[in-house]
């Protein structure tokens, strides 16, 4: 087979790089992440980002200047609200009698990426 024939049963590999709630997330279809908690998100519904910072169509790269243009993705919300890990900040000055603890849990929303339109 000749290297310059190209494998019909190649899967087209497609990803982009989006800014959601002041994070950037690298994204491909079908993925599930956490992203930082969205005020109105119920569970089905789908949500449209269009902060797409950089698209990446199996090799053929397109940067934003800042973002791409006529580029989204689409993504459903499988869980609203889920609870990170539990953080303990602990603070204290020695010999002051000085001591605070305080807990932190951050919240999340769950998603699943559907679609990276380009």
């Amino acid at each position: 087979m000749s290297a310059s024939r190209k494998n019909p049963f190649k899967h087209i590999k497609m990803y982009a790089i989006v800014e959601i709630n002041g994070q950037q997330f690298k994204v491909e279809q079908g993925q599930k992440l956490f992203v930082n908690r969205i005020k109105d998100a119920e569970e089905g519904k789908t949500v449209e980002f269009d902060k797409v910072l950089l698209i990446d169509a199996d090799g053929a790269v397109t940067v934003g200047a800042p973002t791409v243009e006529g580029a989204k993705v689409v993504v459903e919300v499988v869980n609203p609200l889920v609870k990170g890990e539990k953080v303990i900040v602990f603070k204290m000055k020695r010999r002051k009698d000085y001591r605070k603890k305080n807990g932190h849990r951050q919240q999340f929303t769950q998603v699943e990426v559907k679609q990276v339109i380009a």
